[in-house]
């Protein structure tokens, strides 16, 4: 760690680097879940759920960098090995190929997961005056939010 000053302090920018590697693990696990379901994914619904995972998984790709680069904004390493997210993951591995209503039904409760560890960094970064990872935060909790809705609308 160097000696940076952009107006947080250092136990400050610890705890909230700490709370976005959750976040980072959290968003890498579900990105690679939703890449292998829009690999794997068959049924009558197929192709309506094949471009729709393909869609949250792109989207997903881009927030893992903005999340490990505001990390690295902030002086910290960036954890980036699979061993490291599983074991900073609240979202666990899904054994085999589910069927298509229960990938639809676990990436909901991946987005919704997601949601609430975001809940839990914003405070942080609120309690530290630091608006630019409270910004980032509560994007993604925007897009993770509307992702679950239109997953739970595919089951209706």
């Amino acid at each position: 760690m160097t000696d940076i000053d952009i107006g947080i302090k250092k136990d400050d920018r610890l705890k909230i680097a700490e709370g976005l590697k959750s976040l980072l693990a959290d968003s890498y696990t579900l990105y690679l879940q939703t890449h292998n379901f829009h690999w794997n994914v068959t049924g009558i619904h197929f192709r309506e759920l094949h471009l729709m995972f393909e869609e949250h998984y792109t989207e997903l790709a881009v927030a893992v960098d903005d999340i490990a680069e505001r990390i690295r904004t902030l002086d910290v390493a960036a954890p980036g090995t699979y061993k490291e997210f599983a074991r900073l993951s609240s979202i666990k591995e899904v054994e085999g190929v589910p069927s298509s209503a229960d990938m639809v039904d676990l990436l909901t409760k991946g987005h919704e997961q997601v949601v609430k560890t975001s809940r839990q960094v914003l405070k942080l970064a609120q309690a530290a005056d630091d608006e630019s990872t409270a910004a980032l935060v509560s994007d993604r909790m925007r897009i993770h939010e509307k992702t679950a809705w239109m997953l739970r609308a595919t089951r209706k």
